[in-house]
């Protein structure tokens, strides 16, 4: 590497955010500018160690240790080269992933990992700034044409990939504004939208096409949409969410937490709701029910708004402080991670069931009915077990509560029951190796396949799709594979 000594000479750092009492005035991205020469120092934390496991923590594959070593070297259009040969959208992953990278960087063995994921949204950000990141039209158009249904991040990357490959690309997307769940979803205190708008500008000017409050199986025909493309990539993500159908459910005031997100980064777009559509929680008892990272974003929006209060409760135990045993390096750990929406005040409880929503007589919501819950001991390999602690039962004040619970499936209706695909045991679209569907022109990649899961994951399986329909319409592919293994998915057709 460029710095031998680097992982002992720096330690890991990141930049700076903005004061939480400020920011909660706005929808602004968080961090603070850090500056070309603090990420070359990080890049030079990257240690030549050998057997990179970053590459296996990283979904997509990612090229780690050389775009570090060009990074250091402040060769950024070599370090974009690299990384944009694995993946389409850093400027992204590097705002919004986890770093599964991280966890598996070997530095983190006993010290603090490279900082990845920030070095990845530096190289993107770099490149489009330096003008590395330009439209590419394809010389050769092939005569195919390829329907993609779904503009999140797996519908996008597949886009790029088959428009690079020559074909023509229609992108359906039943929303008013291409993006999914990176334009409807995740905040814009995350991930703000000329982020996205300004990628999508460069893929069309590459040819690809997008349609916007486009539905299939509503008002745009599964028939027609099979009678026109070769073939069909279904990307649309998992869409039903999980329900907690306990008494008071109906109660004025329980919401998913996508109703409340997007509603919300709509508003930020310039979107305006009738009165008695709106959703905020000024001045209410908010209880964000659910962990995750959707139920930090909607303890982050409802900070915003100007709450009383935000309480979030999980039903699973707290996780430890540290890595726990039973997740050890390299894999990704099991501890208490604690957002910047937390930071920005949340009151945060764990082992929490929720019982029962109360409301008044005008059918309101006013509070729920909480207990402890005590988790009992299992063998190794047994799903958690856990019962209600007596006498722990009780109430507490809530004018709005956010279901942010995950996710089961699909949309089964309209467009998936026309296509007639085959599904799987959890209701996701049933596919072979080749994320080839019951039908045979119809593809299938990200959370609409898999199930919910990460958006660096939504890109990978969304280039990995594209593979599969280039060798399915040609025979062939030069797409990037994610690994050599991939290379013998040709003889499979």
């Amino acid at each position: 590497m460029g710095k031998p000594t680097g992982f002992l000479e720096f330690g890991r750092e990141l930049p700076k955010k903005r004061d939480p009492q400020i920011r909660i005035n706005d929808y602004n991205e968080l961090p603070e500018e850090f500056g070309k020469e603090n990420v070359q120092k990080q890049a030079a934390r990257c240690m030549d160690c050998g057997v990179p496991f970053c590459h296996s923590g990283c979904p997509l594959g990612n090229i780690i240790p050389e775009f570090n070593d060009a990074v250091y070297e402040q060769d950024w259009e070599e370090a974009a080269r690299i990384l944009f040969s694995t993946n389409n959208f850093p400027e992204f992953t590097g705002r919004i992933c986890p770093a599964p990278c991280e966890s598996a960087c070997v530095l983190g063995i006993n010290k603090p990992p490279v900082t990845i994921e920030e070095i990845e949204k530096s190289i993107g950000e770099v490149a489009f700034e330096k003008g590395y990141v330009k439209a590419k039209i394809p010389a050769v158009r092939t005569g195919k044409k390829v329907a993609i249904v779904g503009s999140g991040p797996a519908g996008l990357a597949a886009a790029a990939q088959l428009n690079s490959a020559g074909h023509s690309v229609t992108v359906f997307e039943r929303a008013d504004k291409v993006g999914g769940l990176l334009r409807y979803g995740i905040p814009d205190f995350k991930l703000e939208k000329w982020v996205v708008d300004r990628r999508i500008k460069v893929m069309e000017e590459e040819g690809v096409e997008f349609m916007t409050n486009a539905n299939v199986g509503e008002n745009i025909s599964v028939n027609d949409l099979n009678r026109s493309f070769d073939a069909i990539v279904l990307t649309g993500g998992s869409t039903v969410a999980r329900d907690l159908n306990i008494p008071g459910r109906n109660l004025k005031g329980v919401h998913f937490a996508m109703e409340f997100l997007t509603q919300q980064n709509g508003r930020v777009g310039g979107k305006s709701f009738a009165p008695e559509e709106e959703l905020w929680a000024t001045d209410k008892h908010v209880v964000v029910i659910g962990g995750g990272d959707t139920g930090s974003d909607c303890v982050g929006t409802s900070n915003r708004h100007g709450a009383k209060s935000v309480t979030q409760i999980e039903v699973m135990a707290k996780p430890p402080q540290e890595r726990d045993a039973s997740t050890p390096w390299p894999n990704w750990p099991m501890q208490l991670r604690t957002s910047t929406s937390h930071e920005e005040g949340c009151d945060r409880n764990w082992a929490i069931t929720t019982k029962e929503f109360i409301g008044d007589e005008t059918g309101k919501l006013t509070a729920l009915k909480v207990a402890q819950m005590d988790f009992c001991a299992i063998q190794p390999g047994e799903k958690p077990k856990f019962q209600e602690v007596p006498g722990t039962e009780k109430v507490i004040p809530c004018d709005l509560a956010l279901l942010a619970i995950g996710f089961l499936h699909p949309q089964h209706q309209g467009m998936l029951e026309e296509l007639g695909v085959e599904l799987d045991e959890r209701g996701n679209v049933k596919c072979n190796a080749m994320h080839q569907t019951s039908v045979p022109k119809v593809f299938a990649a990200g959370d609409m396949r898999r199930g919910q899961s990460l958006v660096v994951w939504a890109i990978s399986e969304g280039r990995e799709a594209a593979r599969h329909v280039d060798i399915f319409l040609m025979g062939e592919t030069k797409l990037e594979a994610k690994d050599i293994s991939m290379l013998s998915a040709v003889a499979a057709y």
